[in-house]
């Protein structure tokens, strides 16, 4: 299944269409004051285009809020807890709104973190250090799994926790990813130095000399005194590269084959002590 298909059917059921004040499910959608909405304190998204924002002001100020926000009421209390719709909130207010329509639902303080993560993950509105916090959020908080996590957010159990060491970089490394001046391969390819003068070093040298992803992991084994690692052989049979795919598939992890005179070698790729785990537990069965 798709990100996006998989993605898609939770969002649509977190914010469906609606029809007439109500929803498709039978919702009410009430008309609430914009001053009585608070923002979601798990929200994983800290920033917003300037740009994008004003934009969906204009809009909001001539057509009003088309899609309604939903959010929660805690038990005895009089104001509203934002569950999905922040950038909408941000905007009606920006373009003047005092009323905003939202659905109202129950929500549990895991679900208001599940929720806003998937809402953002679905519309790819998260720089992954925002994506980074969100999943560890629920690591620390609620006990979850990698595994856990990507079943919710709809991702593989490697990206989720690919995603998560880049809270390893240091915060000169993690603020050029989220403003824009690496990527998020830079990141990882800068995790391979342990030092954070080291990182800090390698990471003026990437921008200054405005190095791709490939030319930043060389940067890295450099300075980390690795040898180059030698180049592929060119020939491979098909069956080889079947075989490897197959593996990835049942193991859910990068898997490396290499044939010898006699015989050779399958290298099985895990990036934390949780990933190390499953791997042990789908090659023993034990559980």
């Amino acid at each position: 299944m798709s990100r996006r298909r998989s993605l898609g059917k939770g969002l649509d059921a977190l914010i469906p269409s609606t029809e007439g004040g109500t929803t498709r499910s039978g919702e009410q959608v009430h008309a609430l004051a914009v001053d009585r909405i608070q923002p979601n304190p798990r929200q994983p998204r800290k920033s917003f285009d300037k740009e994008e924002l004003q934009g969906l002001s204009d809009s909001i100020a001539e057509h009003g809020v088309l899609q309604p926000l939903v959010v929660a009421q805690p038990e005895g209390e009089d104001i509203y807890v934002l569950i999905a719709g922040q950038r909408r909130l941000e905007a009606a207010r920006l373009a003047g709104l005092t009323e905003v329509p939202a659905i109202l639902r129950q929500a549990t303080e895991q679900q208001l973190l599940e929720w806003a993560l998937i809402e953002n993950l679905q519309r790819e509105d998260l720089n992954p250090i925002e994506a980074a916090h969100g999943y560890q959020q629920l690591v620390d908080d609620f006990g979850m799994s990698h595994d856990a996590i990507a079943e919710k957010v709809g991702k593989s159990r490697s990206a989720v926790s690919n995603t998560l060491r880049l809270l390893k970089l240091t915060e000169a490394a993690a603020k050029a990813i989220v403003q824009g001046e690496v990527s998020e391969g830079h990141g990882r390819a800068l995790l391979g130095l342990d030092s954070p003068k080291a990182q800090d070093a390698a990471l003026g040298t990437v921008i200054t000399r405005g190095l791709n992803v490939r030319q930043a992991e060389e940067l890295v084994r450099k300075l980390s005194g690795q040898r180059r690692p030698r180049k592929k052989e060119a020939s491979r049979s098909p069956e080889e590269t079947a075989v490897e795919e197959d593996l990835r598939q049942a193991l859910g992890t990068k898997v490396s084959l290499r044939r010898g005179r006699s015989g050779g070698t399958i290298t099985l790729h895990f990036y934390s002590d949780e990933e190390l785990e499953a791997l042990i537990e789908r090659l023993t069965g034990s559980t």
